[in-house]
């Protein structure tokens, strides 16, 4: 018998069956023990415009069950390296986002005091803010990969400093991020003005639009950010609206225009090598994902995360 946890196999139990967890992994109570823990947090109060993320989570957790413990195409086998649980949700307070933010912090401290590597199933994109103040106390400033349609660098939002759309700004203000170590992939749309990406420019991060993007493999720009990044702690921050809606609609702000599902893939699986401390996928929004596909994306790239991180081995 393996000494590391397993997902429930689909010959043991049929794939509509079985736990409701993150590839139908064990659960446990805290991280004491785990290398890395799927978690989840129910969270839409910092959306701007179409609600539902609150619900990613156990929707992601459902149509994980397609998922099978070996990567065929890298090789990873993450659950013959790492033990892996689901830790389940942090225990928000889902009239008070302010102190959400803070519960979110202290739940991920705890996380990183059992030197476990988080991957996290969102949940609106203001979560992102809290687990890196929760990163940068463990690990100092770290480098950033972020995959979304929108920068999330406003000043605020409705005159409020804390909300989807803010907090790599205050994350950079805090001194969160490591410098000239932030890579945002998938930028796009229509803004306010135009230079509505140059404050990210202005920071040294380095701006990947779409357009860019189109009709190419990113595995050169991988390849770019690695040696950006060395040895730096990293972390991903994916957001599902980085994905071109005829892929991922079941989310709160789409744009058109954006990434394939190829290009996420190399994406992800392009930060193999780094020192990935923790990861992301966000702003799956349930009611419009009416198909469960983009759910079924998401968890696959927070499968692909797992693949990534430091001490999967690979088959030869």
């Amino acid at each position: 018998m393996s000494e590391f946890n397993q997902p429930l196999g689909g010959n043991e139990m049929p794939r509509f069956g079985g736990p409701a967890t993150m590839m139908r992994l064990p659960t446990q109570t805290t991280a004491e023990g785990l290398d890395a823990a799927f978690i989840g947090i129910p969270l839409d109060i910092a959306t701007s415009n179409r609600p539902g993320t609150r619900l990613g989570p156990r929707q992601i957790r459902d149509e994980s069950r397609m998922l099978r413990p070996y990567n065929m195409a890298t090789r990873a086998a993450p659950y013959d390296s790492l033990q892996v649980a689901d830790i389940g949700d942090v225990p928000i307070n889902t009239f008070n986002l302010l102190k959400t933010v803070d519960i979110i912090t202290g739940f991920y401290d705890e996380v990183l005091r059992h030197d476990c590597k988080p991957l996290t199933l969102g949940g609106d994109h203001v979560i992102a803010l809290p687990i890196l103040r929760a990163m940068a106390k463990k690990h100092g400033p770290v480098g950033l990969i972020q995959i979304d349609a929108h920068a999330d660098i406003n000043d605020h939002m409705f005159g409020e400093p804390i909300a989807h759309g803010t907090p790599f700004r205050r994350a950079q203000e805090e001194g969160l991020l490591a410098k000239n170590k932030v890579v945002q992939i998938g930028l796009r749309g229509t803004g306010y003005a135009a230079e509505d990406f140059d404050w990210c420019r202005e920071q040294g991060f380095r701006v990947v639009t779409a357009e860019e993007c189109w009709y190419k493999s990113l595995e050169p720009l991988m390849a770019e950010v690695r040696e950006q990044m060395g040895d730096t702690p990293v972390y991903i921050t994916f957001d599902i609206d980085g994905l071109d809606p005829s892929i991922a609609p079941g989310t709160g702000t789409v744009e058109m225009g954006g990434l394939t599902a190829q290009q996420a893939l190399e994406i992800v699986r392009g930060a193999w090598g780094l020192n990935v401390v923790g990861g992301d996928l966000v702003e799956v929004s349930p009611p419009y994902d009416t198909s469960g596909n983009t759910a079924l994306v998401g968890a696959s790239l927070l499968y692909e995360m797992l693949c990534v991180l430091p001490g999967v081995k690979r088959r030869d």
